[in-house]
Formats: structure tokens, sequence, C-alpha cells
């Protein structure tokens, strides 16, 4: 005699298993990676300052100095920054102001103060590699007569030597930064452009080469086989 009833089936638990925890990294692994940013965020962070302070006073037509001498102390010294605007006519020159200029004959900058203006011949360079000067004649054969600044040092006791062309002011003194010019000096130039970039490329390099070996490592733990141990119910008819 055949029965209709069939053997029991056991049931199959259909349910996903729970993803591990990841575990938690060690403390000094965290600290590394705190101070590792802290090195990029700081060098970063200075070295756009040290591309803004400039562009800034650029934007609104300024320009930073750094002065390299005390011929106008007690006003500024050597170390200083002075901020300057430029000068578009002739007519906003006057006595006492302090501009910036190139001499005649010179490729360096002097800031002085301005003590009297003149208007003298316009000068040129003989041709002959001599370095003589001579007036420039006008259509008439007289001189050409164009203005001239008298400047002094606030720290000297007499005028500069020589006067200079008002077409070789190179700006007019808006304020003084004291003690900015070794940072801003240092900030410009290739050591500091170093110091500023490579400590936080090494710090990006080192926190990539650690995220992959610490990616190796979990891809690693999970091909183990993990032990099931959840208990199925076997549910019998």
């Amino acid at each position: 005699m055949t029965s209709d009833r069939s053997a029991p089936q056991p049931f199959v638990d259909r349910r996903a298993s729970r993803p591990a925890a990841r575990p938690r990294a060690p403390w000094w692994r965290r600290a590394t990676s705190v101070v590792l940013w802290t090195v990029v965020t700081a060098g970063v962070l200075a070295f756009g300052a040290s591309l803004a302070a400039p562009l800034w006073f650029q934007a609104q037509g300024q320009r930073l100095l750094i002065v390299t001498s005390g011929s106008m102390a007690p006003r500024f010294v050597a170390g200083d920054v002075v901020v300057l605007r430029a000068v578009s006519d002739a007519s906003e020159l006057k006595p006492n102001l302090v501009v910036t200029f190139q001499p005649v004959g010179q490729t360096g900058l002097v800031t002085h103060r301005i003590v009297s203006l003149h208007r003298l011949p316009a000068m040129r360079e003989v041709g002959d590699g001599s370095g003589r000067m001579e007036p420039v004649l006008g259509d008439d054969g007289q001189p050409v007569l164009q203005p001239y600044i008298r400047t002094q040092g606030d720290a000297n006791h007499s005028p500069d030597a020589d006067a200079t062309p008002v077409e070789r002011v190179q700006g007019v003194l808006l304020e003084v930064h004291h003690g900015w010019g070794p940072v801003l000096s240092w900030a410009t130039s290739p050591r500091g452009r170093a110091v500023m970039l490579v400590p936080p490329l090494i710090a990006l390099a080192t926190l990539e080469i650690v995220s992959v070996l610490e990616g190796r490592r979990r891809a690693q733990r999970a091909q183990r086989p993990q032990d099931d141990r959840r208990v199925d119910a076997l549910v019998l008819e």
C-alpha cells in the first residue's frame, strides 16, 4: 500500500547574511592620519595666502615693495613692506609725498620723499657708448623741458644727487606694513615654495599608500571563509 504523504523537506533560510562589521583602526593610525591631514591643510593655506596677498593688492591697483635700506627711517626701515599706487598724471605729485622711482642710469628702485618740483631740460644718452647725456632739442632748437622731482630720504642729511624725471616714478606711498618683508620674501622664494608644497605632497602620498594597503587588507579578510554560526530551523511537516 502506498502513502500520499511525501518525505519531509528541510526549510532553507534565504535571508541575506549580515555584512561583517569593519574593524576600527588602531589609535596610532587615526592619530597619524590627523597629523598628515594637518600638514596638508597648513601647507595649502600658507601657499594660498602667499599667492592671494599680492594678488589682492594688485586687484586694488596697488603694488607691494619690500624695503631694503633705512634711508627713510623712522617712517619705515629695512624689512618693512610699502604699498604703492600708480601715478596716472604728473599733477598728482606734490612736495612731501613719498614716492618710489627708478633713478636715471640705475635698475633698482628708490623710495624717498619729494622735496621740490622742477622743469628741466629732457636728457638722453649719447649713442657713442660713453654713457654721456645730452639735452633733447625741440623743432626750434631749444631744449625740451619736462617735469622733474628732487627727492631726499628722511634719514639722509642732503637731497639725492640727481633729479628724477616724473615719468620714472613708479608709485606713491599709501601705507606701510612693518615687519612683512622677511615673511613675504621667504614665501615668494624657491625655498619657501618648497617648504610649503613638498611636505603636503609627501603627506598626501603617504595617505594614499596607507589607503591602498588598508584596502588590500580588507579584501584579503573578505576572501577568508567565514563561519556561519546561525542555526537553521528545520521544519518538518
